[in-house]
C-alpha cells in the first residue's frame, strides 16, 4: 500500500489546486471549499508517506506529482503532452525513485 501514497497525495493537491484555480476564474464558490477538502486529504495523505526524513518525503513526491500534473492536464483538460513532456516526467520519476529506494 506505500507505493499508493505519493500518486494518491498528488491527485488530492492536483485536484485542490485545480478547484482554487477555477474558482478564482469565476467558477461557483463551492469549488473553494472542494479545494479546502482536497488539500485537507493531500496533507493528511503525504504525512503517512513511508519515508523517515519529511524532506526526502517531499522530495520524492515532487517528480510524482509533475508526473501526475501531466496526467490531470491530458485527461481533465484534454490536453495531451508532447515527447518533452514525458522525458521529463520520467526523468522525474528516477530522481524520485533513487531518493525513496537507495537504501541508507
Amino acid at each position: 500500500m506505500s507505493w499508493l501514497v505519493f500518486p494518491i497525495a498528488a491527485l488530492l493537491e492536483i485536484a485542490g489546486c485545480f478547484a482554487f484555480w477555477a474558482w478564482w476564474r469565476g467558477a461557483a464558490v463551492g469549488w473553494l471549499a472542494l479545494g479546502v477538502v482536497a488539500l485537507l486529504g493531500f496533507a493528511a495523505v503525504l504525512a503517512t508517506a513511508p519515508v523517515a526524513q519529511a524532506g526526502r518525503a517531499f522530495a520524492a513526491y515532487g517528480g510524482v506529482y509533475i508526473a501526475a500534473s501531466l496526467g490531470w492536464m491530458w485527461l481533465v483538460e484534454r490536453v495531451r503532452p508532447d515527447g518533452a513532456d514525458l522525458v521529463g516526467a520520467a526523468l522525474c520519476l528516477a530522481g524520485a525513485a533513487v531518493i525513496v529506494l537507495t537504501p541508507r
